[in-house]
């Protein structure tokens, strides 16, 4: 019996989405990861290697789910092959006003427009200090997603970054700028040469040595896509992530009135483009993130040129079973 279809999502599903969503992450930190080893085996396959770091398997957790970091351990008891905290933004913050995120089980997918919140740099980064020191550090590569805080003008969005990766460098096995969340007003225009390049500039002016990505919303028009491999590429940038979630929400009914990043399904032809678009474009590790429901959808993203991939909506709905499925890929 497949234990999370029939036991843990039905009454994680009787929840609004977000009590569900901290009622399973506060599970997570409190089982041991033994046990959770020992329920959800993975299959053992061979690693794979990106950006200087070498992967247990192809599939990792995208950002979004573990924002604060609680729950590390749990990931790579999983079985997921590296895992990415955040989106962390310099300042904490709250977010958005609550409901601010939705199922939509007939299409696969969920809506959220939750803004960011987290506990903020600092805490973060003390909180991974702690877990390092007590010998609980996971031995999957951990990337650390970075955002701007809603308090700081977009001018100063480069020294926002910065201060964020100042506090959390020790940390991170690699690093991702997030200028593609549709939650933060504005953030998607930091997607622009000019805006992008003083961000990068200013994190290698603080350490060079991290593989540094960037994550792309599948909105950007298909000249768009290719001219931010061209800049990722002729910037030192270490890979792409493809993509954030999208604000085209015609796939699913009665959402036209939610505002919000859609994810899930009906993302999947649209991410594949991008990771398309930007593989035919520059030679970069591509991370293909949206969409990847299962183990075909993520075996299209691999033949598009992705070198590896990450779940997020497919988790929610699929659970364990999907890391599985995708860590047998090759």
């Amino acid at each position: 019996m497949n234990f999370y279809r029939h036991i843990i999502r039905p009454a994680l599903f009787c929840l609004d989405a977000e009590k569900a969503h901290h009622v399973a992450m506060g599970a997570l930190r409190l089982v041991p990861p033994a046990v959770l080893q020992f329920s959800f085996s993975q299959p053992r396959v061979s690693p794979t290697r990106a950006f200087g770091l070498t992967f247990p398997n192809r599939v990792g957790l995208a950002a979004g789910m573990d924002k604060n970091a609680i729950a590390l351990p749990a990931w790579e008891a999983l079985g997921f092959g590296f895992v990415e905290v955040g989106t962390v933004t310099a300042h904490p913050q709250p977010g958005n006003e609550k409901p601010r995120c939705f199922r939509y089980p007939d299409q696969s997918a969920l809506i959220n427009r939750m803004g960011f919140n987290n506990e903020g740099a600092i805490a973060i980064a003390a909180r991974l200090a702690t877990l390092r020191s007590t010998g609980r550090w996971p031995k999957i590569p951990v990337g650390i997603n970075l955002g701007k805080s809603k308090i700081t003008p977009l001018a100063d969005a480069a020294g926002d970054y910065a201060a964020s990766y100042r506090h959390l460098l020790a940390f991170g096995d690699y690093f991702v700028i997030n200028v593609s969340s549709p939650n933060t007003p504005g953030l998607r225009t930091l997607q622009d040469p000019e805006s992008l390049l003083r961000i990068v500039e200013a994190l290698r002016n603080i350490d060079a040595t991290r593989p540094l990505l960037v994550k792309i919303a599948p909105d950007l028009s298909d000249d768009a896509v290719q001219e931010m491999a061209v800049l990722a590429q002729k910037n030192s940038l270490d890979g792409v992530i493809a993509t954030n979630t999208t604000l085209d929400h015609s796939a699913v009914a009665h959402a036209a009135d939610e505002l919000g990043g859609l994810s899930g399904s009906p993302l999947r032809a649209r991410a594949t483009e991008v990771v398309c678009l930007l593989r035919t474009t520059c030679d970069l590790p591509i991370i293909a993130s949206g969409g990847i429901m299962s183990a075909e959808d993520g075996a299209e993203k691999l033949a598009a040129g992705a070198c590896l991939v990450q779940i997020y909506t497919g988790f929610v709905y699929r659970g364990p079973q999907l890391i599985g499925e995708l860590a047998r890929l090759t």
